[in-house]
C-alpha cells in the first residue's frame, strides 16, 4: 500500500517526516486490525533511525535497528550491487551479474566484507543493549526514503527470517521502482510520496544533515 502525494515535498527534516509518516503507519496498521503491543519499528542507520524514533512514538512500540549495508562496485561507492544485513542476508540487484568485472567470487567477497561491518556497527549501535524481539510481532523497518530499494529489502528478508509474523516497509518518500521491488517481498508498503524523477533522497528534504552514531544510540536508549 502506498499513500502517494498527501504531503508537503521537500520535508522540513527527518523529524517531521518521522512524524508524519508515524501517522500513516498507525492507520494502516488500525486497518489491519493490528493488536497493540505486537509492533516492533526497525530502524536502517543512520537517517533511518531517526525517521523510525517518530514511527515508534506514533504506533507506541518499542525501537531497533536493522543494520543493512549496501554492496557497492570497486570502481564507484555509490553504486548499489545489491545489500546485506548483519545476520547474513544478502541481496543482489539484478544487474550485479552483469556489472563489468564483477563475478560470482568477487560479489560473494564483496559481500562478507559488508556483513562484517553491518555486526560491528549493529553491535556498537546497541552499546550493550539487547535486541528487540521480532518472533511473532509486525516489523515496521523504516528508512528515510528509498531510491533503490535494496537495503530495505535485504531488512526485510532479514526480519522474515527472525520469524516476524508480517513485514510492513515504511518511508517518507520512494522511488516507484523501489515501491514495485519491495512488494513481493513484504505485507506492504507505506510511503508518503513517490515522487516521479527520483533521484537522490537528500533533494526532498530541506535539512538532510548527516546522523552521527552518538545520536542513533541516544534515540534508541530514550525509545
Amino acid at each position: 500500500m502506498t499513500a502517494p502525494d498527501r504531503v508537503r515535498v521537500p520535508f522540513h527534516d527527518r523529524h517531521e517526516a518521522g512524524a508524519l509518516l508515524g501517522e500513516a503507519v498507525l492507520a494502516r496498521l488500525a486497518a489491519d486490525g493490528t493488536v497493540p503491543g505486537t509492533v516492533v519499528v526497525l530502524g536502517i542507520p543512520r537517517g533511518g533511525v531517526v525517521v523510525a524514533a517518530g514511527v515508534a512514538r506514533a504506533v507506541g512500540a518499542p525501537l531497533d535497528v536493522v543494520v543493512a549495508h549496501k554492496v557497492s562496485g570497486p570502481w564507484d561507492p555509490e553504486f548499489a550491487l545489491g545489500a546485506v544485513t548483519a545476520d547474513g542476508t544478502t541481496v543482489f540487484e539484478p544487474w550485479s551479474g552483469y556489472a563489468a568485472g564483477v563475478d560470482e567470487e568477487a560479489l560473494t567477497d564483496l559481500a562478507a566484507i559488508e556483513i562484517a561491518a553491518a555486526r560491528d556497527r549493529e553491535a556498537r549501535l546497541r552499546a550493550g543493549r539487547a535486541a528487540v524481539p521480532v518472533a511473532g510481532r509486525v516489523a515496521v523497518i523504516v528508512d528515510d526514503g528509498l531510491a533503490t530499494g535494496a537495503t530495505a529489502h535485504a531488512a526485510c528478508l532479514a526480519a522474515r527470517a527472525l520469524a516476524a509474523s508480517r513485514v510492513l516497509v515504511a518511508a517518507p518518500v520512494a522511488s516507484r521502482e523501489s515501491v514495485d521491488l519491495l512488494a513481493p517481498s513484504c505485507d506492504a508498503v507505506v510511503v508518503l510520496a513517490v515522487p516521479p524523477g527520483f533521484g537522490a533522497v537528500g533533494r526532498f528534504y530541506e535539512r538532510f544533515d548527516q546522523i552521527a552514531d552518538e545520536e542513533v544510540i541516544a534515540l534508541l536508549a530514550a525509545c
